[in-house]
Formats: C-alpha cells, sequence, structure tokens
C-alpha cells in the first residue's frame, strides 16, 4: 500500500483553526489514516483487505480492547501558537517531537493572551487548581484592563532592553506566561487520543481545552473511523474503581451506596455522564483469529 491520501485531511491541510484570542492550530501534514491502522493490525495474523464494514469493526475492537500500537502507525504534524502557560501545559506530554520559537535568537512579538469577560472567574471553592463563578461584568473588566497594563509595561521594557543591545536570551525573562509562543508538533494518533482525553474533559483548564478541541477536529479529519471509535469507547466511557462498582451493586440491589459525600459525589457524576452520552452506531462484531 502507497501513501495514503485521506480527502477531509488533505482539505484541512494548512487551514488556521483560529484558538483564543491571537492563537491557531494548523495541520501541516499527516502520515496514514484509518486504512494504515487495519494494515498494521492485520499484518500480525495476515489477514487479506476486507470490506470497510469490517475495518470499522476492526477499528473499534482495537481500541475497545487497549490494542493501541497500530494507532502509533498514523502520525500528525501540527504548528501551534498558544500562551506560554498554555504551553507548560502541553509540554506534559511526553510522547511527541517539537520544536519552539526561542526568544534567544528570535524578537518576541507583542502578542499576549487577553480572556474574555465571560472567562474571568473566581477561585473555584471546591477544586484547588481551577475556576469557579464568573466574576461580575465590571470587575471582569476592570481585570482584563490590569493584565493588559501589565503586558504593555512589561513588553515596553523589554523593548527598552533590546534596543539597549541586552542580550535577547536576558531580556526576555520577565516576559509574561501570558506571552504567545508557536511551535511544530508531531504526534502518533494514539498518543493524540490520549493528549485529547485529558485536556478536553471538562475538568482542564478552558483554554487548553480549546486547543483540545481544534486537535480532535483535525484527528477526526485524518482518520474518522479511528475517532468515532475513540469518542465511543474512552471519551464516552466511564470506568468505576473497585469501591465505586461495589458501590454500584449496593445500589442496583436496592440499598444505599455506603460512600462518603465527595465520593459518592464523584459516582454520581459518572452515573450522570453514563446517562447523558450518546453512543455511535454498533459496529458489527469481530471475531479475530
Amino acid at each position: 500500500m502507497g501513501r495514503i491520501v485521506v480527502p477531509e485531511a488533505e482539505a484541512l491541510l494548512d487551514v488556521e483553526l483560529k484558538v483564543l484570542d491571537k492563537g491557531f492550530v494548523r495541520l501541516v501534514d499527516y502520515m496514514g489514516g484509518d486504512q494504515r491502522i487495519v494494515q498494521a493490525a492485520r499484518v500480525s495474523y495476515g489477514a487479506g483487505t476486507k470490506s470497510v464494514r469490517q475495518d470499522r469493526a476492526l477499528i473499534h475492537y482495537l481500541i475497545k480492547h487497549w490494542h493501541t500500537s497500530p494507532f502509533e502507525q498514523v502520525q500528525l504534524t501540527f504548528h501551534a501558537k498558544m500562551p506560554i502557560f498554555i504551553a507548560r501545559q502541553w509540554i506534559r506530554h511526553r510522547t511527541a517531537r517539537l520544536n519552539e520559537i526561542s526568544g534567544r535568537y528570535s524578537i518576541m512579538k507583542d502578542e499576549f493572551y487577553l480572556p474574555d469577560p465571560d472567562k474571568v472567574s473566581f477561585q473555584s471553592t471546591d477544586n484547588k487548581q481551577g475556576r469557579g463563578e464568573t466574576l461580575p461584568l465590571d470587575q471582569a473588566e476592570a481585570v482584563i484592563a490590569q493584565l493588559e497594563a501589565d503586558q504593555k509595561h512589561l513588553y515596553s521594557e523589554y523593548t527598552k532592553m533590546i534596543e539597549g543591545g541586552v542580550a535577547r536570551e536576558l531580556a526576555r525573562t520577565n516576559l509574561p506566561l501570558s506571552l504567545y509562543t508557536e511551535w511544530y508538533w508531531q504526534i502518533d494518533l494514539h498518543n493524540l487520543f490520549h493528549f485529547i482525553r485529558l485536556r478536553a474533559d471538562s475538568h482542564a483548564q478552558y483554554e487548553i481545552r480549546a486547543y483540545a478541541e481544534a486537535l480532535a477536529q483535525c484527528a477526526k479529519a485524518v482518520a474518522p473511523m479511528a475517532f468515532e471509535a475513540f469518542e465511543e469507547h474512552i471519551l464516552g466511557s466511564v470506568t468505576f474503581s473497585r469501591a465505586e462498582g461495589e458501590a454500584l451493586s449496593r445500589m442496583l440491589a436496592g440499598g444505599e451506596a455506603g460512600l462518603e459525600e465527595k465520593p459518592l459525589k464523584v459516582l454520581m457524576d459518572k452515573i450522570e455522564k453514563m446517562r447523558s452520552n450518546q453512543p455511535s452506531e454498533a459496529p458489527d462484531d469481530l471475531q479475530v483469529p
């Protein structure tokens, strides 16, 4: 099989998907797609070409049973622009290759992230790393004005140091985390799914969720059957701990869950997610030799 061309992915190449106020995600290149996944899987037992229905069933089987290596055969390369504080969360996903713009060689652009008023919130009272209720509009606008004033001041001082001959690698050190950076980022489909699962989750910070959604759009274009299976068996799935499983058994038998307040809330949230999820059309059963 030669190079796999996916029309939906071809149409998306170099299209700038806008994210936040000044950021973007662009699919620069890709290698493989759904066909590459099933080709890699079937080489294990020498099966020939199958129908699209059988290919779909195989992809669902692979994801459902955590046979992940065939998905690593698909590679995606992105050009992305994001605030530095998002880049530092993003970089935690180490199963990728990247090259970032360097403030040692380049003059950093006067581009900083400013949130929309509806994204300016109080600290959450029950989540140490999350947002709570949105600030009243006048207070939110005051926060944004303060952020913008600080950004302008720090960039002005940065510019003065550059014009005064101070080394770029030193002058950049006072620039804030809201400064935009750029990089080329290449990752395989299996690890991209892992990124999306964590960063598109409702508990993730809003700003990185926005990037995860753009990356998901690209993944779906490159490998639509694989993305459907990912939504069905991973994004739309719920896992239970042993204690939660025991609580569910008690509840199904008509008893009380027997959990403390916080663990009970976690369990009930999972049950609510199960109720709200809409499954995809069930794939044909696949008998693997």
